[in-house]
């Protein structure tokens, strides 16, 4: 795999390249192997979620290549990505997919490359991708398939040398340069100090190579230079910039990258002049944060602002910023009712998570009650620090170091996080100073995420009170029903479906559409649901039906209309009289399998016209014959005519197994149901008539015909 992955990313020109392997649960990317690039810089990505804006996650999520070929127009197709990545380059992201997907291959490339691919270089990713899809079946089939969760791998892509001496990296330095100063490998250490650079540096080589620039020359320990570091990593571009070497040395720093290190010439400018320090400054005794650390913040920040209910947050809590700090352990706990209540955790055990949940708001047992009540971070880096202050609480939980952070916005305790260590864990100023700042934002999210629970839990309430719990039983007859809340809005809609008995001779099945999907058409839905009831319990024939329900909608003027489709079915007389207001035709399929829309001629839609009229439609009602009622939030495609949605669900339904409604249902409702975003609500209505159909293990067979006079008739 690593043979294969590197070739993949040397045979396409690219700078960097990256695996990602899709989880088990088909949620979450998982960063795999990495080249061009130190672990420590694809941090921020090492997890991405499968439903976020991201070129990697749209290619898993739509099974397509992906190719963005300029820092703008990263700007305009994926604007968060391009916030955490601004740097001038190009990158494609591709589906590795063989028997199923697997996961997806991120190539980047400089951005001195053309701006467009041609069909080639497409042609050969997706044959890579192809051949990485391969290996990974042969592993599954070797042994197990291989972890999406384990540890991120950085492999050589074989060009160039690898600086391993300062001899070597002289003579990398020497291809790149026509004179050189100084080298770093891609990880910003030192391999190679020229005497001039040692001059000017003001260091000798021997307390600079194997070191960070930041970390031995504390006047470039500032985020700005490490920044135009990781924009020539990153970018593969040439980068310059201007540093002071106290007390007045100016210096201009050029970095030239390759795939093999980064070539650096030093000279000094002697033009600037230095700022004035202000009188009577402090000395500064805060380390500035690192660039790495302020990215990953950002990226944190970022996604923060994408979760939607309380889950979203814990799982974004427990999958992104634990991994970023190095946290082992994570409690969230939320303020409800006087109690600190646990929404989500990692890293404890049932019995613990049960003697911390439901902890009194102002508790003296942990730091937490403290902690909200103050507004005030608490640190703790051992057990004896813990143990001085709450003496039972390091023997609870069993961590060793601890970060409790509250949560409070607008001046509202909304709860608190505490993230927890297997084992003491000094916490570097900096690291205090970005875990308080990303808990204003965790308590932002926490409660935007507790407001829409509230509001789904108000809206699913409703909607379940509209629907029929459960649909009556009509001998002879199967049925299943289904019913999909849109992704926008509220999860609420106007869609229904109902099937009402109506004595032991006839039952009547009824679907419809009001149009939006918010809290008035899911009123009205219910309104004109009642009034179909009501019209049909009297026997009242289709058309009638429509007729009465449309007057009774134009008496109420809700401004809204509404499709519907009532269908009478007359077991006596072995008929199935439809009448249609503006509702897609039902789909028919007989016992051998033929299938086919009902030709239904439609009325206008409700609550428009007092005059309206709906024609009737009569079909035979034979043994076998099963009908599937549905609602337009299933065959709508933006871009695919409507005809051609209902015949590719006519054909899908042709081919569907009959024996179990429910998996038959499932089965229609497959495709939509796994897709992220669903513009408008679902209704799904199968019924099979029974009667008068011999069993499964009584048809085909000769001595069952003989059995059976009628079917000579």
């Amino acid at each position: 795999m690593d043979t294969a992955f590197a070739e993949s990313v040397r045979g396409t020109g690219a700078s960097i390249g990256a695996l990602y392997l899709l989880a088990p649960d088909g949620q979450l990317l998982h960063l795999d192997l990495l080249c061009g690039a130190p672990a420590e810089f694809a941090a921020p990505w090492a997890r991405v979620p499968v439903a976020a804006p991201a070129p990697i996650a749209v290619a898993v999520r739509e099974r397509r290549l992906v190719w963005v070929g300029s820092q703008d127009e990263m700007a305009r197709s994926y604007p968060r990505t391009a916030m955490v990545l601004p740097y001038p380059l190009a990158l494609v992201a591709a589906p590795v997919t063989g028997s199923r997907i697997w996961g997806a291959l991120l190539l980047v490339w400089p951005a001195t490359r053309p701006p467009y691919m041609t069909d080639r270089e497409r042609g050969h990713i997706e044959s890579r991708c192809r051949r990485l899809a391969r290996i990974l079946e042969e592993g599954v089939e070797r042994g197990g398939p291989r972890d999406p969760g384990g540890r991120l791998r950085v492999v050589a892509a074989g060009t160039g040398r690898r600086s391993t001496s300062p001899a070597m990296a002289a003579a990398d330095f020497a291809e790149r340069l026509p004179g050189g100063s100084c080298a770093l490998d891609l990880e910003g250490h030192f391999t190679y100090v020229s005497a001039g650079a040692c001059e000017l540096l003001g260091r000798e080589a021997g307390q600079l190579l194997g070191t960070l620039p930041w970390q031995s020359l504390r006047w470039l320990d500032d985020p700005t230079y490490e920044d135009r570091y990781r924009a020539a990593v990153l970018s593969r571009s040439p980068v310059s910039f201007t540093a002071c070497r106290p007390p007045d040395g100016w210096l201009d720093i050029h970095l030239y990258p390759d795939a093999s290190g980064i070539s650096v010439r030093i000279v000094p400018t002697g033009t600037r002049p230095p700022p004035t320090p202000a009188p009577g400054a402090p000395p500064r005794t805060v380390t500035p944060a690192r660039a790495g650390r302020l990215y990953q913040l950002t990226h944190l920040a970022a996604a923060l602002t994408e979760v939607v209910g309380v889950q979203d947050v814990v799982d974004l809590v427990a999958d992104q910023i634990m991994p970023a700090f190095g946290a082992q352990g994570l409690v969230l706990s939320t303020a409800d009712s006087g109690k600190l209540r646990i929404t989500g955790t990692r890293g404890y055990t049932p019995e613990t998570v049960e003697r911390l949940d439901a902890l009194p708001l102002d508790t003296r047992f942990t730091p937490a009650g403290h902690a909200l009540g103050s507004g005030i971070p608490a640190f703790f880096s051992d057990p004896g620090e813990m143990r001085r202050l709450y003496p039972e609480a390091p023997q609870v939980s069993g961590k060793q170091a601890w970060a409790f952070l509250p949560l409070i916005t607008s001046g509202r305790p909304v709860g608190v996080c505490v993230l927890s260590y297997e084992r003491p864990h000094a916490f570097a100023a900096e690291e205090r100073a970005v875990l308080t700042s990303l808990a204003g934002l965790i308590a932002q999210a926490l409660d935007r995420a507790r407001l829409y629970d509230t509001k789904h839990e108000l809206a699913h309430g409703l909607q379940e009170a509209l629907l029929p719990r459960t649909l009556p039983g009509v001998s002879g007859l199967r049925v299943a029903a289904r019913y999909l809340p849109a992704t926008r809005g509220m999860d609420i809609g106007g869609d229904f479906y109902d099937l009402i008995r109506l004595g032991d001779t006839a039952a009547a099945a009824v679907i419809g559409d009001v149009q939006g999907h918010n809290v008035a058409a899911a009123a009205l839905m219910g309104q004109v649901r009642t009034g179909v009831y009501a019209h049909a319990a009297l026997g009242t024939p289709p058309d009638e039906v429509l007729s009465r329900t449309n007057r009774l909608l134009i008496g109420l003027d809700p401004g809204l209309f509404t499709s519907c489709l009532y269908t009478h079915l007359d077991f006596a007389r072995r008929r199935v009289t439809l009448a249609s207001a503006g509702h897609p035709p039902p789909l028919l399929r007989l016992p051998d399998r033929g299938t086919r829309p009902v030709t239904v001629p439609p009325g206008p839609l409700l609550g428009i016209d007092p005059d309206a009229v709906f024609p009737l439609t009569e079909i035979p009602l034979t043994p076998g014959l099963l009908l599937a009622f549905y609602t337009d939030g299933l065959i709508e495609t933006p871009g695919v005519d409507l005809d051609d949605s209902i015949a590719h669900l006519a054909h899908h339904l042709a081919r569907a197994d009959d024996r179990d409604l429910d998996l038959l249902v499932d089965d229609l409702l497959g495709e939509v149901s796994s897709t992220a975003q669903r513009p408008d609500d679902i209704a799904l209505l199968v019924l099979q008539n029974e009667r008068g159909r011999r069993p499964e293990n009584e048809r085909g067979h000769p001595e069952n015909e003989r059995r059976h006079p009628e079917n000579e008739i």
